[in-house]
């Protein structure tokens, strides 16, 4: 297995490509878009994308992100899934993911136990349908990365429907044909996406709370602990000894 650290700047994207190995495609910060098979989706930290050996994709940022990417051979990859998965990264995954893009070559015999933890945490990784769809259509394109930038937008479906040329109906319609949700849905999917994103900065629960366009941090509260079932708060804090865990 080989771990690879990558930056990526806002909008900018790799071009299509498929590998010889499966790849595991994981942001520590930010959000990355991952094209394949058809589907285009968004993942946040909390979330992974598994590649089996073949798989053409793309990888790319909106907004920028730190990701990591496990390269894993074919021989070491046996009892794992052969279909693309989103799936949910522990915070043991997470914590042995950046142990093990810190190491040295040196180190090879602990790299060797810290790679054998990574392998056997994938063969246990739960899959989930969390990741964030992503239209392929120029105009909902246009909408989402809108409201991807700026998630407190408060225009309704009448309102992006007249900027794009489509009456509310029809944006509504063409939106949950293409996306598989509604527009509201996908509003409230972004708004949890950015909560994680912001949870890894120094901002206030206040703050972030408004600049998801919470009219409160108490209903930001509700609708983070509804989602992820432990408070913004919590959530930071479990974060930050996460982080503590591989430092120290």
């Amino acid at each position: 297995m080989i771990v690879r650290v990558q930056s990526l700047p806002p909008r900018s994207y790799f071009a299509e490509h498929s590998h010889t190995w499966s790849q595991l495609v994981y942001a520590i910060a930010g959000a990355l878009t991952v094209n394949a098979n058809g589907r285009s989706l968004v993942i946040s930290p909390e979330q992974a994308v598994w590649l089996p050996t073949g798989t053409a994709h793309s990888v790319g940022s909106l907004m920028g992100a730190e990701f990591r990417s496990l390269w894993v051979a074919d021989v070491a990859s046996r009892g794992m899934t052969s279909r693309t998965t989103v799936m949910h990264v522990s915070a043991l995954l997470r914590a042995l993911i950046v142990e093990a893009a810190s190491l040295k070559r040196e180190d090879r015999r602990y790299a060797n136990r810290v790679t054998a933890l990574i392998l056997d945490q994938l063969r246990r990784a739960t899959p989930i349908a969390g990741a964030l769809p992503w239209p392929s259509h120029p105009s909902l394109l246009a909408l989402c990365e809108s409201l991807y930038a700026d998630p407190a937008n408060p225009r309704h479906a009448d309102k992006w429907g007249r900027e794009i040329g489509m009456s509310a109906r029809t944006l509504t319609r063409h939106f949950e044909s293409e996306v598989g949700m509604s527009l509201r849905a996908w509003r409230q999917r972004v708004r949890l996406f950015k909560a994680i994103e912001l949870l890894g900065s120094d901002l206030p629960i206040t703050e972030i709370a408004l600049r998801l366009g919470y009219s409160s941090a108490s209903a930001f509260i509700f609708m983070f602990r509804s989602e992820m079932s432990v408070s913004p708060l919590q959530y930071r804090r479990n974060l930050s000894r996460s982080d503590g865990a591989r430092t120290s």
